[in-house]
């Protein structure tokens, strides 16, 4: 160590030499390593890349991502890869842990802005008594018994510290409830709309509020100085709350007045705002509470009605959640060592601390839920619920031990009982709680119907707006000339992420009370030049257009489609595949989950379902109602899928753009087409005979298709092949390969026209007719029957009491909240 000479003429160590910003490159004979921004790059990139890592691997457990960046942390302190001192000396030196911490903490304040953008004090002045009663518990109860915890750790692991703070950190740190992560974990599990969950996000608004007095609290007592000085930190704290309301409060209504919906924010307002941030973190610094606190103040403050609060989580929640934040799980996780909690009497302290928060928040809010009349399993589930700890939790441990309140022990115990309660909380509701989805029963389940006039519902489902022209022309072309028409609602499929306005966007749904999808998507998410679209459709038709959006993890979103359905009764859904069309006319995925998607739904649907395989009806812009002019090939072989397929075929024949072309596959010797294995080998020849029933049925769609072209003027045009082999259904179908649109059904009665199928969501003529041996420019629908018989799983429950569902607004219309 350097030495240098003191007053006395003594040695004495010398602080070490500041580490210079950038070096002069490897060829110069320096090492990056050396230099602090080469390292912090370093830094960053293993942390995002480790934790990022770790989510994927915890996302079959469904952890949000909050797990994964607390474990990635604690990996790369000491309790782990940290053991090693010639990693720690090398990626996280001594020397550069201020940079690390100073930028981390940076991230930290912008990210606590977010939490208190998401924070809607509105909410709290219409919490009902049952949820300000169970979060009064939730608080109560466990700081009461942190406080008895604390005493046990004093005698024990914790002595000589001092006994007012530690009592305040440990009442705060046991009582706490994510805010955020409770709304991330209701999202995913779809109880954000429930009963349950307007609870829960309630409660935990208040236990936000409060935790974050009580920590102003702790941090006010455990500083230097007499009690008198913590009482001035106290009340300056209040008043820098009460002055900022006066003074910020009427400059972020003005400029969110000025930024009206569908109009770019000026760049001018959100540098004031974020600057507003840093100020008054710079505030609440020098009065001695935390700058944290200033943040999360303006956060608070910020108006949420309009595009303003939307598009400021836009601009910085990418870089700070994705990129800054992480490093403050590092900086924690280097203060987290394990190896310091050894012998029984540690092991069983962490047992006492982890008992004695799950005892007492889930312990006070299941009793005063069963005291409000609430069923047991909706108390046991909003109690496991409010036990979510998160990112606050670590705020409050690290605060504690930079003020020489936690040691390394209790630290370490803490931050493990954080993580332990976080990590049970999804699957132990999972466990012992489902959402009962009801809808009544409703009579017109498919296209083909006995109701010639009747209504036509579809629920058309897209994944961009690049699916929204050909979706338009699609239901332009299926608007018919009945006198009800056609209904359509439009879904937007979104995943579920972690970023702030995903949250958001359910957030504000749960205001308005009513599911998410009913409500009416605003610029900021992406949803506005959907909503024109269809406003433009919808004026130049006669067709009911509703938006609407379903926002949930990919693994689960099959739910919300078919349930949507169900309570929207619809015939028919409409799904995007999972491919789409690139340049050179190949098909691309965009993903297997959104093809394990469709083959969810195509298993739950409680009407037909149509895959559309998207090559551009119409082109890339909608096309207007007088030019459409579209021909529509349909492949007929038999059974039930191939006549639903025919009956909207004919019902898009009605339009006068369109010209309908029927093909009839017809098999030689009066058999059916499914091939006959000769010896182990598809010979794709003729076999066995089809069902008497489905000849029947197949004849009776046939017969009426004939007596509707001989009373009628439509472009129909119908023609029956012969056939006897895979090869002369190829042959025959290679003669329509320039029709715009092909309606095939999912399971024809014929053989598959390729060896090898990757996608049998669409079937063997299907398959064969998206692939680029056939056409690069023809689209296609493949169409399944819905099945009662053959329906294995419901989804929905079907009750005749159930709750009546209000219907999706249409899209110039808009949802008003209700009272």
């Amino acid at each position: 160590m350097a030495t240098t000479m003191v007053g006395n003429g003594t040695q004495g160590p010398a602080c070490p030499k500041p580490m210079q910003v950038t070096s002069h490159g490897a060829w110069q004979g320096d090492s990056p390593l050396d230099y602090a921004l080469p390292l912090l790059i370093l830094q960053i990139c293993i942390v995002v890349a480790l934790t990022r890592f770790l989510s994927v691997l915890l996302r079959p457990l469904h952890q949000p991502r909050v797990i994964a960046e607390i474990i990635g942390g604690i990996l790369l302190g000491p309790s782990a890869l940290g053991r090693n001192e010639n990693y720690l000396n090398k990626i996280f030196p001594q020397k550069s842990l201020t940079v690390l911490d100073t930028l981390a903490n940076v991230g930290l304040l912008f990210f606590l802005f977010l939490v208190g953008l998401e924070l809607d004090l509105r909410s709290l002045r219409s919490t009902g008594k049952k949820a300000f009663v169970i979060a009064l518990a939730g608080i109560s109860l466990p700081f009461v018994m942190g406080i008895g915890t604390s005493l046990v750790l004093r005698t024990t692991i914790s002595q000589g510290v001092a006994q007012a703070p530690f009592l305040v950190f440990m009442g705060v740190s046991l009582s706490i409830t994510a805010f955020p992560v409770l709304a991330r974990i209701l999202a995913e599990l779809k109880l954000l709309t429930t009963d349950l969950g307007r609870i829960a996000m309630s409660a935990a608004a208040v236990n936000d509020v409060a935790a974050w007095i009580l920590l102003a609290l702790a941090i006010a007592i455990s500083g230097k100085g007499s009690p008198l000085i913590s009482l001035w930190v106290l009340l300056t704290g209040v008043i820098f709350v009460v002055v900022a309301s006066f003074l910020l409060v009427p400059a972020l209504n003005w400029m969110a007045r000025r930024s009206p919906e569908g109009e770019p924010v000026k760049e001018v307002y959100i540098c004031t705002t974020l600057i507003s941030v840093l100020a008054c973190s710079f505030l609440t610094d020098i009065i001695g509470i935390h700058p944290l606190f200033g943040a999360f103040v303006v956060g608070v403050l910020v108006p949420k009605e309009g595009p303003f609060a939307g598009v400021l989580i836009e601009k910085t929640e990418d870089l700070i959640s994705g990129l800054i934040l992480p490093l403050y799980f590092v900086s924690s996780g280097l203060k987290t060592n394990v190896a310091t909690i050894k012998g029984g009497k540690s092991w069983a302290l962490l047992v006492l601390v982890i008992a004695t928060a799950c005892i007492g928040k889930i312990g006070g809010t299941i009793l005063v839920a069963l005291l409000a009349k609430m069923p047991c399993r909706e108390a046991l589930a909003l109690g496991l619920l409010m036990n979510t700890k998160g990112l606050v939790e670590l705020i409050v441990l690290n605060i504690g031990k930079d003020r020489k309140v936690l040691n390394d022990e209790t630290f370490a115990i803490m931050v493990l009982m954080a993580l332990f309660t976080t990590f049970i909380t999804t699957p132990a509701v999972m466990a012992v709680y489902k959402h009962a989805r009801r809808a009544a029963p409703y009579k017109h389940r498919t296209v083909q119907r006995k109701d010639k006039e009747s209504e036509l519902r579809i629920l058309a489902c897209f994944h961009g707006s690049r699916n929204i022209p050909t979706l338009i022309n699609l239901v332009e072309s299926s608007r018919g000339i009945r006198k009800r028409g056609l209904t359509v609602y439009a879904m937007h499929l979104m995943e579920l992420s972690e970023r702030s306005s995903a949250i958001s966007m359910v957030h504000k749904a749960r205001n308005n009370g009513l599911p998410f999808w009913n409500k009416r998507p605003s610029a900021q998410d992406g949803g506005d030049q959907v909503v024109v679209a269809f406003q433009a459709y919808q004026q130049l038709s006669h067709v009911s257009v509703r938006p609407m959006t379903a926002i949930s993890d990919l693994q689960t979103i099959h739910e919300d489609i078919v349930t949507s359905a169900h309570q929207k009764r619809v015939a028919l859904i409409l799904l995007p595949f999972h491919k789409l069309q690139q340049l050179d006319g190949a098909l691309e995925t965009i993903g297997n989950e959104y093809q394990h998607v469709n083959q969810r739904v195509l298993r739950h649907a409680p009407c037909s379902v149509g895959i559309l395989v998207d090559r551009g009806l119409g082109g890339t812009t909608q096309v207007l109602a007088s030019d459409v002019s579209y021909t529509i090939a349909v492949l007929f072989f038999g059974g039930p899928d191939d006549r639903e397929a025919l009956t909207y075929g004919v019902r898009m024949g009605e339009h006068p753009g369109i010209a309908l072309k029927i093909f009839r596959f017809v098999a030689q010797s009066e058999a059916s087409l499914l091939g006959r294995r000769k010896g182990g080998v598809d010979g794709g020849s003729v076999g066995s005979k089809m069902d008497a029933n489905e000849l029947a049925l197949d004849e009776v769609t046939i017969n009426e298709l004939k007596t509707k072209m001989a009373t009628t003027t439509e472009s129909i045009e119908y023609e029956e092949k012969m056939v006897g082999s895979k090869q002369d259904i190829i042959a025959a179908t290679a003669t329509l390969s320039r029709c715009n649109l092909f309606l095939v059904g999912r399971s024809p009665q014929t053989v598959p026209l390729m060896d090898k199928v990757d996608c049998p969501e669409l079937g063997p003529i299907g398959s064969y007719l998206a692939s680029s041996k056939f056409s690069t420019i023809a689209s296609v629908l493949v169409i399944k029957n819905y099945d009662p018989i053959g329906h294995p799983c419901q989804v929905v429950q079907e009750t005749s009491d159930s709750e009546e569902v209000p219907d999706t607004p249409m899209c110039n219309a808009v949802v008003q909240p209700r009272e």
